[in-house]
């Protein structure tokens, strides 16, 4: 096994608690980016990778049930398929190349795309549904730590909101979602 796959496994079982906890009736719930819903998060994860996955890497994971019928078995279905190519050290050290993201291995960019999507969405899942928002404090030090650097850069890409101002005392749980624009 290597860190990355073990990285992938601990941040998507963290998300996949939350989404197997989620009250039948808070699916609908407003999640924090603007105009989703909670099921939108796990939507959004579940559909996004895969066509990424499939452009810059010929590779494909299983396709699980809808997310409108069954968001729980969406994400586990997606998610042990990720972890698999993961666990697999021929395919993990595959080229991954893509116009969008560049090119990597296919584990580095499963490590540096989509594992930090899934930290961060662990958190929107659990505001939306009130849930447990406490995130691995490694992973989002790390994450903290990576991402600052290239704030101009990740504002350019429309994907995150305007920061938001904490204290120089916030947690680094605080700081990084502050970061990515969402209000803790």
């Amino acid at each position: 096994m290597s860190e990355i796959a073990d990285r992938y496994r601990n941040v998507a079982l963290a998300f996949t608690e939350r989404v197997r906890e989620v009250p039948d009736e808070r699916w609908d719930d407003p999640a924090p980016c603007e105009g989703w819903v909670a099921r939108d998060v796990v939507r959004h994860l579940v559909e996004w990778f895969p066509m990424v996955l499939r452009d810059g890497s010929g590779l494909q994971v299983e396709a699980g049930p809808s997310i409108d019928d069954d968001p729980v078995a969406a994400w586990t279905v997606m998610s042990d398929g990720v972890q698999g190519l993961l666990d697999d050290p021929e395919v993990a050290a595959q080229q991954f190349s893509h116009p969008m993201a560049g090119d990597h291995r296919l584990d580095a960019f499963v490590d540096s795309f989509f594992t930090s999507d899934v930290l961060v969405h662990t958190w929107d899942l659990a505001r939306a549904t009130g849930l447990d928002e406490h995130l691995d404090p490694g992973e989002v030090s790390g994450m903290l730590g990576a991402m600052v650097p290239l704030d101009d850069m990740l504002r350019a890409s429309g994907h995150y909101g305007p920061r938001v101002d904490v204290g120089d005392d916030a947690d680094d749980q605080t700081k990084l979602l502050a970061f990515l624009g969402r209000r803790p």
